[in-house]
């Protein structure tokens, strides 16, 4: 004989709705139900766990130690319950973790800045931010959505342009006071010459010499992980270094760093973008909410 089909979350919101509201007859107005069909419920809940949960009375209900522990779990399970169809249902507020990867670089200079505006909007998102250099494919990293440069490196996942950045060949002021400021690719050869290691590496910077482009080898003393310890260490006047221009715009500001061989920069460029996994129209809300909110405040150029 087939089972009984059982409503347990349905059980158990009547259950937790007789607990908060202190008697069967509220609980039976709050679920627009008889007070008869209410106590019915609750025994046959009682009859299948085996444990009686409530000491009902003509004036109140009473939790027993079983039914305690059993309440407990369901506000519990009832919560992920609404928490789950937050953050997917359309229309819904965003709620839940959403998990974001960046480069260091992107993430510092772009994501921080707006991660307590985004989080002020929506209450109920908690922001789980990684910051590495390394991006793999976002379905082996287990994140919502990665927001990086250049290429993407999965054909299973769909991608939102932020912006393009140029590169720009920086030094500090400390530094080309003491070694100079080159003027032609050949200048390069006396200055010490800054990369990053392992990270999509390049075999040199590419330069105009006339109408021809070039390509100068990166011949230096430091390999460096990660982009953001690579300006850190420009600015302390390690050497030279090719980084992209949201990096350095702030530094150039304050006069940190100083462009150099700018008249013979290709204007080469790299989309930004936030890439995800699956198409929009399918999209958690949280990730949506963030996207858009990325839309309207991101503006590279």
């Amino acid at each position: 004989m087939p089972r009984p089909e059982i409503n347990r979350s349905g059980e158990m919101e009547v259950f937790v709705s007789v607990v908060d509201l202190g008697g069967l007859s509220p609980a039976a107005r709050a679920n627009r139900v008889t007070p008869s069909g209410v106590s019915k419920l609750i025994s046959r809940l009682e009859a299948r766990i085996g444990a009686r949960l409530l000491n009902r009375s003509t004036r109140k209900v009473q939790l027993t130690p079983e039914g305690r522990v059993f309440y407990d779990r369901c506000v519990g399970i009832l919560s992920d319950i609404d928490e789950a169809e937050g953050c997917v249902g359309v229309g819904q507020t965003p709620s839940g973790r959403l998990s974001v990867s960046a480069s260091r670089p992107i993430g510092t200079h772009i994501l921080l800045p707006l991660v307590s505006e985004f989080l002020s909007r929506n209450p109920k998102v908690t922001v789980e931010l990684l910051l590495t250099d390394d991006i793999g494919d976002i379905r082996e990293e287990r994140t919502d959505l990665t927001v990086t440069s250049g290429p993407m490196k999965s054909s299973h996942t769909d991608a939102r342009k932020l912006g393009e950045t140029g590169m720009i060949i920086v030094g500090a002021p400390s530094y080309l006071e003491s070694f100079g400021t080159p003027k032609t690719p050949e200048d390069l050869e006396r200055h010490n010459r800054l990369g990053l290691a392992h990270i999509r590496p390049v075999e040199g910077w590419p330069l105009l010499k006339g109408a021809e482009k070039i390509c100068v080898p990166l011949v230096g003393n430091a390999r460096i992980g990660d982009g953001e310890s690579l300006r850190k260490l420009v600015i302390g006047g390690l050497g030279l270094a090719r980084l992209a221009g949201f990096q350095v715009k702030r530094d150039i500001e304050a006069g940190r760093l100083v462009p150099v061989l700018e008249d013979l920069n290709p204007g080469d460029r790299e989309e930004i973008q936030a890439v995800y996994a699956g198409e929009g129209g399918n999209l958690p809300v949280r990730v949506r909410a963030f996207l858009d909110f990325l839309d309207e405040k991101v503006s590279i150029s």
